[in-house]
């Protein structure tokens, strides 16, 4: 116990010499530093009772957005690719919907529900996809925006896991009011994973209501490396003066119209405690005999992973749960273009850590190259408690021959979105933000070199949405037929 103190004395005292040797190295422009007061927060609960109450609250934030920030910004040509230039290519504004707003799919006659929950620094843009296909399967569909987001950075400085779990129960009582006793299930995205599994946990502890009719995680942020703890310490000293900047894990310029390329460092903070707030219930929920209550399960990630490894979410999450209900997809790295040692510089990134482990109590496909020499992708089922892979199915896709891998950003979004896809729209004067090959010198780009290099869409989009459609069709069916999910 003295070693770890004095570890964190070390790793405090080396925070603090940074914060001073850092300075206010970094100016901070208006969307960093103007407060949002019309935001959702968890002690609104009370007055914000419906989803109309929240569109309305949320209409009033975008008004003062509009007040305080972009009527303070410029426009013009310095401004055409910064999100908060006035009428710029960047500015969400402009486009129809503006999917930076909470969002409902209505059906006519629903045959179930839908929640969707984005990531920490995203919008309702990254799963309006998933949404859409929904939705013309009889789904009706809530897109929400959580709290701290579709607005200014600033918003992540603010706010705290819990405004964002309130809203979530707000969301599913508002479908719950829509449907009755039809199905409703949550597909929630890296952090809306986590707020997806929270919600599951009040709901079968008593404290909310309705128990999902299943769970779709997509990139879920499960076991958050513990370093994100020390994002409560970097805050801290963002209060001294001088030292505003330390506030922010990362300073970027706000190009993207649908995710903050800033990243304050309260936003790390919240998914730390998050995450470990849900993984401690967790444990507790399995240690007290239930973990057959919980609603099916299925799991959605990329090998390739700088946020979440596969580890995580076995270890903390599907080992937990009760056997043969749950199912983890994970995308494998192109095994052609990793044949180059020139690409792949961690042989552990080859590693899938799943296949053949005859102790996994949930089924897994792995979607992979047919063969090491080839380009095209077939899916290897391994079913609980085996090592055999018991079908191989092709896909009728291949990878991108100059595509290494996928990634934690890539997986809800289809080849063909017009913003972050694989090729630019017909029309030139629409921002495009995906694939791009481009070379030149140094300090002539504004995107960094990290963005260029990191995919943003799925060339398998198209088997990632047949996934899900089919996963929550078998759900909602069983849900009907037997009113308690997966039984």
């Amino acid at each position: 116990m003295a070693v770890d103190a004095a570890c964190r004395l070390r790793v405090l005292a080396a925070l603090g010499l940074a914060a001073l040797a850092q300075g206010c190295a970094t100016p901070l422009d208006p969307w960093h530093t103007e407060r949002l007061t019309e935001e959702f927060t968890a002690a609104d609960a009370a007055e914000v009772e419906s989803f109309a109450d929240y569109l309305a609250l949320e209409d009033r934030l975008f008004a003062q957005l509009d007040a305080k920030v972009y009527a303070v910004s410029g426009s013009g040509t310095s401004y055409a690719l910064l999100r908060y230039g006035n009428g710029g290519a960047a500015d969400p504004r402009q486009f129809v919907p503006d999917w930076n707003h909470s969002f409902e799919l209505r059906a006519e006659a629903p045959v179930g529900g839908v929640l969707l929950l984005h990531g920490m620094s995203d919008s309702p843009y990254s799963l309006r996809a998933i949404g859409q296909a929904l939705h013309a399967r009889g789904y009706q569909v809530l897109g929400l925006r959580l709290p701290g987001h579709g607005t200014a950075p600033s918003g992540l400085t603010q706010v705290r896991w819990q405004d964002m779990a309130a809203a979530t129960r707000l969301g599913m009582r508002h479908l719950a009011a829509e449907l009755g006793d039809k199905p409703i299930h949550v597909i929630g995205y890296s952090t809306g994973a986590a707020l997806a599994l929270d919600f599951t946990l009040d709901a079968l502890e008593g404290r909310a209501a309705p128990l999902p009719a299943s769970l779709v995680l997509v990139s879920p942020a499960v076991g958050i490396h513990s370093a994100a703890a020390l994002a409560a310490w970097k805050r801290r000293f963002a209060r001294l003066p001088g030292l505003g900047d330390l506030g922010w894990l990362v300073i970027e310029p706000e190009f993207d119209p649908y995710k903050y390329n800033s990243f304050a460092t309260n936003a790390g903070e919240q998914v730390h405690l998050l995450t470990r707030a849900v993984s401690r219930r967790l444990e507790r929920h399995v240690r007290a005999g239930a973990a057959g209550s919980f609603p099916p399960t299925l799991v959605l990630k990329s090998n390739a992973d700088a946020t979440v490894s596969t580890e995580a979410v076995v270890g903390r999450l599907l080992r937990l749960l009760e056997p043969h209900r749950h199912e983890l997809v994970l995308f494998d790295v192109n095994r052609l273009a990793a044949k180059s040692v020139l690409k792949v510089y961690d042989p552990r990134a080859l590693d899938t850590r799943v296949m053949g482990d005859p102790t996994l109590p949930f089924s897994v496909v792995l979607v992979t190259n047919e063969d090491s020499d080839s380009l095209a992708v077939v899916t290897r089922r391994q079913p609980p408690f085996s090592t055999a892979v018991t079908t191989v199915e092709p896909l009728g896709l291949a990878w991108p021959s100059n595509t290494l891998s996928l990634s934690h950003v890539a997986l809800p979004i289809p080849p063909d979105d017009p913003l972050y896809g694989r090729r630019p729209p017909e029309n030139e004067d629409l921002l495009f933000l995906g694939e791009m090959a481009v070379q030149g010198e140094r300090g002539m780009f504004l995107l960094s070199s990290d963005w260029l290099l990191r995919i943003r869409h799925n060339p398998f989009y198209a088997y990632l949405e047949s996934a899900v459609v089919e996963w929550m069709d078998k759900a909602g069916h069983e849900h009907r037929h037997d009113g308690r999910p997966g039984d």
